[in-house]
């Protein structure tokens, strides 16, 4: 198990983009977060709800806690990744109600020096019903600032 760490520690999400309220679990493979939707967020659609395509957001910002934490243990800052993709999102609701907070897991199933990674998540709510579920591929480079002008102008030369 690693220590607690408040969300805002681990990362860089301000605002209204820090989706996450709380870590709840995590050890050296997994982590367990909540987020509870919010019925004035930006997101919110009409009645309230939060549409269901959040949920790969919420996925994608408790692997970044999962890769926050690992870097911790090891005495380093976390790098900024980016979501490459996912596979197989499935949703068993179109929206999640506002104000029901939803647990969001994510356990790596895949990770190499080079910085990819891949994760199985789950979104439940408060009674353990599985909502929605993805594959999710992530790629943390090593020069961050290189990476993104690779891919705005192509190759670097």
């Amino acid at each position: 198990m690693i220590a607690f760490v408040p969300i805002e520690e681990l990362l860089p999400h301000r605002g209204s983009m820090l989706l996450l309220t709380s870590m709840v679990d995590a050890d050296a493979e997994s982590a367990t977060c909540e987020a509870t939707p919010d019925a004035n967020a930006w997101y919110a659609d009409t009645d309230g709800t939060m549409p269901a395509w959040i949920g790969i957001e919420l996925m994608a910002q408790t692997i970044a806690v999962h890769v926050a934490l690992i870097a911790r243990r090891a005495g380093r800052l976390p790098r900024p990744g980016v979501l490459l993709g996912t596979r197989a999102y499935r949703a068993d609701a179109d929206r999640f109600p506002a104000g029901q907070p939803l647990q969001v897991s994510a356990r790596s199933t895949h990770r190499d020096a080079a910085g990819l990674g891949a994760y199985d998540c789950s979104l439940t709510d408060g009674r353990g019903r599985v909502l929605a579920t993805a594959a999710i591929t992530v790629y943390e480079p090593d020069d961050f600032a290189q990476f993104l002008a690779t891919q705005v102008h192509g190759e670097a030369q």
